[in-house]
């Protein structure tokens, strides 16, 4: 099975998401796009619209809010790369939901078994000050563990700052 899976990070408006799509435009398959984010509020369609727009027609458009284990194995193909935008709403959908845990456990189940190209596009929360409330303490607690665990699992992992990528991990060379 030939797997590659990337995971790049971020802070909002850092430019990950543009590196995923160009990462997954220059790697030779084709381009499918996994969208986790709903849109709830005008703010939050209009982000939507804006990243469609910016993809164009070369894309295949696949949402999914919660079961992203599912649809990774439902899409995979090794001869496609699937872009995974963005796994901290996918985190907060799950939470809201209350199945974080199985969510979370059926994709470090399953990602590590999928064929073709994979990259996984995130919001870096562990920079910060340590939020007040218990919520959104969780969130950033699972933020981050679901981060290292999935570093653990990725060939390569990014980290995008004003737009500039900077690898945290590559790939080994054999």
């Amino acid at each position: 099975m030939n797997q590659f899976c990337e995971l790049i990070l971020g802070g909002a408006r850092s430019g990950k998401s543009t590196l995923a799509e160009q990462r997954a435009l220059t790697s030779g398959l084709a381009p499918l796009y996994i969208a986790t984010a709903t849109a709830g509020d005008i703010e939050m369609r209009t982000r939507i619209a804006h990243h469609q727009q910016r993809r164009g027609a070369q894309w295949t458009l696949v949402e999914e809010p919660l079961a992203l284990a599912d649809a990774l194995q439902q899409h995979q193909d090794s001869t496609r790369c699937v872009v995974v935008d963005c796994l901290t709403l996918w985190l907060s959908n799950c939470l809201r939901q209350q199945c974080w845990e199985r969510e979370k456990a059926r994709l470090l189940e399953v990602l590590p078994g999928l064929s073709g190209h994979t990259v996984l596009v995130s919001n870096e929360t562990g920079l910060g000050v340590v939020p007040l409330g218990a919520l959104s303490r969780q969130f950033v607690d699972e933020a981050g563990f679901l981060h290292q665990q999935l570093a653990a699992l990725c060939q390569q992992v990014t980290l995008t700052v004003a737009g500039l990528p900077l690898a945290l991990k590559s790939p080994r060379e054999d």
